[in-house]
């Protein structure tokens, strides 16, 4: 069934009940397959406003996706739906999440990684805590030695499987709204020449000459700009994060 042509006589709540009229309701259902997502945002905010009746159909537009029968990668738009279900204290709800309690994707890694534990905080919007443990992954991604001293060097991140990086970077994306990400910094970084001035001012990593100060300087929530994180730190030059944004993980894109 698709998301636009859910039966609202079976939902839960009475249309008496909600504050919208049907007509306005539908309108929200309909733009959950637009093309835009900024219009998909929008109405997955207001019908998460709607409560139960809201949630009814947030639910149905997340199971269309996880569907066997379709093959394509939930979009931000499902990530944000789930991350509404996800907090919401209603039995269906509920009854959904326990049905995909680890998140809507399922992360793969060359190296047996798991990233079962960012994908949550993601999924929580802890978006402080999920920087942290990127930098801790991508560590152990290039090797003991960046482990051991919880940076890595330039020359370490051609070692480091273009599967992996695809994977975090598709957990940051889907449960930002398309906010954050590598790739998402990589299409600034492109296309303001790769200037990285103008980068770091762009990502408000660097205000005229001074350093954004880690961590109260940064901003942990969707009111960041695109591509704000996850965080690089560029005290030590821009090698790490020029071989990161040149990695063969976006020859795809």
């Amino acid at each position: 069934m698709s998301s636009n042509t859910i039966d609202f006589s079976k939902s839960a709540v009475n249309a008496a009940q909600v504050p919208l009229d049907k007509v306005t309701v539908d309108q929200l259902v309909a733009s959950l397959s637009s093309n835009s997502l900024k219009k998909q945002l929008t109405a997955i905010h207001e019908l998460a406003a709607l409560g139960a009746y809201g949630e009814d159909v947030l639910i149905a537009f997340v199971n269309e996706r996880m569907s066997v029968q379709n093959p394509h990668e939930p979009s931000a738009a499902h990530g944000s739906a789930y991350q509404y279900l996800y907090q919401s204290s209603a039995m269906a709800a509920k009854e959904f999440i326990e049905a995909f309690p680890d998140g809507l994707v399922c992360p793969q890694s060359d190296q047996g990684i798991d990233y079962g534990e960012l994908q949550m905080l993601l999924v929580r919007q802890e978006y402080e805590l999920a920087d942290k443990l990127t930098t801790q992954k991508l560590c152990e991604l290039a090797g003991e030695s960046a482990a051991a001293r919880k940076w890595v060097y330039f020359t370490e991140i051609s070692q480091i499987p273009a599967i992996d990086l695809q994977a975090i970077d598709l957990m940051w994306g889907l449960y930002s709204e398309n906010k954050f990400g590598w790739s998402k910094q990589r299409e600034l970084w492109l296309r303001l020449g790769k200037n990285w001035e103008r980068l770091w001012a762009q990502l408000i990593w660097k205000t005229d000459a001074a350093w954004t100060r880690y961590p109260h300087e940064f901003i942990w929530d969707l009111s960041a700009p695109v591509g704000h994180l996850p965080l690089s730190n560029q005290l030590r030059g821009v090698r790490t994060m020029n071989a990161l944004l040149s990695h063969p993980a976006w020859d795809h894109s």
